[in-house]
């Protein structure tokens, strides 16, 4: 649970700490304001993926579904600073599937905590075959951190990928060479 006060309290040693006067005009509304963003960035803390991919759907093949270029935004916790890119997503059904917005859902969901990108790969995969229970899933992650952009090394636009194979994707390797082929295609 977030607790507004407490970011409050931290915004304003924060800008204490900077040599800022925090009862400046344009400051007074700062913490709060702060203190309400954060809940909304970090409102995957609370969140379970399963109340997204627990309703899925009959279907009487099983093709490969890819759902590419999904938009997230995240935070790095080693710096908290942002990081964005797209997940794309390719999935073997087991005779059911999700919805397609169940999948943009479950990236949000694990996007709006403090991260690492290997790590939200990882769980967007686990949580798909866990709630979905399909033959094989593929996550690919290509992402900006602004910890590379804006401080440190200073390199914009360079971009970090991050893959996470599970089920037949980590046996099958002709499922990972299509996957990218249709990646490039679509």
């Amino acid at each position: 649970m977030i607790d507004q006060e407490k970011i409050k309290q931290a915004v304003r040693l924060l800008l204490e700490g900077i040599g800022e006067d925090i009862s400046r005009e344009g400051l007074l509304d700062t913490p709060a304001r702060i203190a309400r963003m954060y809940e909304e960035l970090y409102g995957g803390m609370e969140e379970d993926a399963s109340m997204h991919l627990s309703r899925t759907f009959h279907v009487d093949n099983n093709e490969m579904v890819i759902e590419k270029d999904i938009t997230f935004y995240s935070t790095c916790e080693h710096h908290m600073l942002p990081f964005y890119g797209k997940v794309h997503i390719a999935y073997i059904p087991d005779g059911r599937v999700a919805g397609l917005s169940k999948l943009a859902r479950t990236v949000e969901v694990f996007a709006r905590r403090l991260q690492l990108q290997e790590q939200l790969t990882g769980q967007i995969a686990d949580a798909l075959m866990a709630h979905m229970k399909p033959m094989g899933v593929i996550v690919m992650v290509e992402a900006e951190h602004m910890c590379m952009t804006m401080r440190g090394i200073k390199k914009p636009g360079s971009r970090t990928v991050t893959i996470a194979r599970r089920g037949t994707f980590e046996t099958d390797p002709g499922l990972e060479e299509r996957f990218f082929h249709m990646l490039k295609c679509i």
